[in-house]
């Protein structure tokens, strides 16, 4: 009498159907809530360019916490359900020819990566749009005017931005000079941005937007901010021992505000403006000019409203 072995049972029983089905509901909620909460960790969006920024910040970290919720799901599941016995020291089956499989984990990794990169393309545009940006030679583009018009959309400008080792100026249409910079609410700035000596980077988190200056040559740059508040301009592009300290304020109020602040300034003398690196530099001096050589910062630029660093922030 012979025995026939019991024939292997076709495609998943519906009790592991409904457990992935439920395992990946709960996954992809958990997924959406981490992709709205995740914005929560920016700093406050103050410029017509955020929400695009953090939309597409937002899908990535949607589909990361998928993925890896997804992945350490299932390496949980294989060690408390599929486990080996104590002593079983045998290797594992191989799943080498699953047509199927290889088909899966090939499309759905090029699906998603061809999704992010249309959404970053249409983001992209937008802030295309938003804040378009050109780039002059100082060595071919000598005439001033040809730099004024990049931008014939902005309200205000330009305001050169000019960035040092390590200190920042901004000088306002009228000559007003500052070591903080101040935009009206709800109206588009233009900046042309220079450098002096190395290459600076002009980055305003609470803006979502960052430009490299490059020594040479001057960017037209627009920004629109949208939120009244006191916001950190930071050096973005490591230029020397002291550009951590390369730090001021944007001041972003209402258009009244801002004009009388230029009428204000504008009847101010000349004063040195903001440079922390001259006084690190100072104390540097003091204690024997000890340590790692560095370049000496360049002198403060002279202003005709230093600024308040001890104002706090709010981003």
């Amino acid at each position: 009498m012979t025995s026939t072995s019991p024939s292997p049972r076709q495609g998943l029983p519906i009790r592991r159907i409904l457990v992935i089905s439920l395992a990946t509901l709960v996954n992809l909620v958990l997924s959406i809530w981490m992709a709205q909460w995740s914005v929560d960790w920016l700093p406050v969006a103050a410029s017509t360019a955020a929400p695009y920024v953090d939309g597409l910040f937002s899908l990535e970290v949607g589909i990361g916490c998928f993925i890896f919720v997804g992945c350490v799901g299932f390496i949980l599941w294989s060690v408390l359900f599929s486990r080996a016995d104590k002593y079983d020291e045998s290797d594992g089956l191989p799943i080498e020819g699953n047509t199927r499989l290889e088909i899966a984990w090939t499309v759905i990794p090029f699906v998603v990566v061809m999704a992010l990169a249309f959404y970053s393309i249409h983001v992209n545009e937008q802030l295309a749009s938003l804040g378009p940006k050109t780039k002059y030679d100082l060595a071919v583009d000598q005439q001033p005017d040809a730099v004024a018009a990049a931008d014939n959309l902005k309200d205000i400008g330009p305001i050169r931005v000019i960035s040092r080792q390590w200190s920042w100026e901004f000088v306002y249409p009228d000559g007003v000079r500052s070591s903080e910079l101040h935009l009206p609410v709800s109206q588009r700035a233009n900046f042309q941005l220079s450098s002096e000596d190395v290459l600076h980077s002009f980055y305003v988190p609470a803006f979502r937007l960052k430009q490299d200056i490059i020594p040479g040559s001057v960017i037209s740059y627009s920004i629109t901010p949208t939120r009244e508040g006191t916001y950190r301009l930071r050096d973005a592009m490591f230029s020397g021992a002291y550009f951590s300290s390369n730090q001021t304020h944007v001041i972003v109020e209402s258009g009244e505000a801002y004009d009388q602040w230029l009428k204000k300034a504008a009847s101010q003398p000349l004063v040195s403006g903001l440079s922390q690196a001259t006084e690190l530099y100072q104390q540097r001096l003091a204690k024997g000019d000890r340590g790692w050589a560095t370049v000496p910062p360049a002198a403060p630029p002279m202003v005709n409203d230093p600024g308040h660093p001890d104002v706090l922030h709010d981003a």
